[in-house]
């Protein structure tokens, strides 16, 4: 069989551990160059250690890849593009973007600090930011390329605790789907993957009650290897008609999510005062509200 990613070259964000691990060691599989990136930080990003990249990279290269290995942050505009400089450095040439890396800090909203907030959304909704504008400039230039970014149904659907995951993982869409827009004249691509998948960030889920204990089995049995083929195909050649596209994995299922748009209206010709849209406006469009749920309430079927 053709290897779908045969000589492109990739740069994984995050890629020491979990997801990152497997998308790296899939990419390289089917031919790629990669640019294993991770400073080997904590779930909460701190500390920093080489060895999460290196053995990743010596993984590759046991198995007869090519790869080098990364250790700037993303969550600063200079060290981000230097994870762009590293590919062009050794391999010549950029060809996909995934942006996996990203950090946990959770907290009850009326208790989350400032700092805690931030850094999430540094690492995850600036981090995707700089890396992929730091890589656009390259594929203007060649006319080709593809983004894979991270999302999350924290962000798509809601949970608890998570008020700045959920933020920037919605952010992410935005960012995502602009770039699509922006960027298809240059055939350039951008998607967003949602996972399911047991890894050492959802190993920081509370599992205080039986309810937790049970939903954190089911999540262990869903390997962060199942996410990988779908971001392997969107670098790839044959989705080169795929962009602005929101897709979930979950074991062996692939979802596509749905975007935003109107699902109700209400009309009044002589136009709105605070009382007529308390009498009538609000009630007519209550039927059609969202409800509060979480990603636990949306997916309730075991993984299959």
């Amino acid at each position: 069989m053709t290897k779908s990613l045969q000589d492109k070259v990739i740069i994984v964000t995050g890629a020491g551990r979990g997801i990152g691990r497997e998308i790296a060691l899939l990419c390289a599989a089917e031919g790629a160059k990669v640019v294993v990136n991770d400073p080997g930080g904590a779930a909460d990003g701190a500390g920093n250690s080489a060895a999460p990249a290196e053995e990743v990279v010596d993984e590759i290269k046991k198995r007869g890849g090519t790869a080098v290995a990364n250790f700037e942050s993303v969550a600063e505009a200079i060290p981000a593009s230097k994870i762009v400089k590293t590919a062009t450095d050794h391999f010549g040439r950029l060809d996909g973007v995934v942006n996996n890396a990203g950090i946990l800090r959770d907290m009850i909203f009326h208790k989350m600090s400032v700092e805690a907030f931030e850094s999430v959304i540094k690492v995850h909704l600036m981090g995707s930011f700089y890396v992929s504008h730091a890589a656009a400039r390259l594929f203007r230039e060649q006319e080709s390329g593809s983004f894979v970014h991270f999302t999350s149904t924290s962000g798509l659907i809601g949970n608890f605790g998570q008020a700045n995951y959920a933020a920037a993982k919605l952010g992410i869409v935005g960012l995502s789907k602009s770039i699509a827009l922006d960027m298809g004249r240059f055939n350039v691509r951008s998607n967003c993957v949602s996972p399911f998948a047991w890894t050492r960030m959802i190993g920081t889920i509370p599992t205080e009650t039986e309810a937790e204990k049970a939903r954190v089995a089911k999540i262990q049995q869903m390997g962060p290897e199942k996410i990988a083929p779908v971001c392997a195909h969107l670098l790839s050649d044959d989705a080169k008609d795929v962009t602005g596209q929101i897709f979930g994995v979950r074991m062996n299922e692939i979802f596509l999510f749905g975007q935003h748009r109107p699902v109700r209206s209400v009309h009044r010709s002589e136009g709105w005062t605070p009382q007529t849209i308390a009498e009538h406006g609000m009630p007519a469009l209550k039927g059609s509200f969202a409800k509060l749920d979480r990603s636990a309430d949306v997916f309730t079927w075991d993984p299959i």
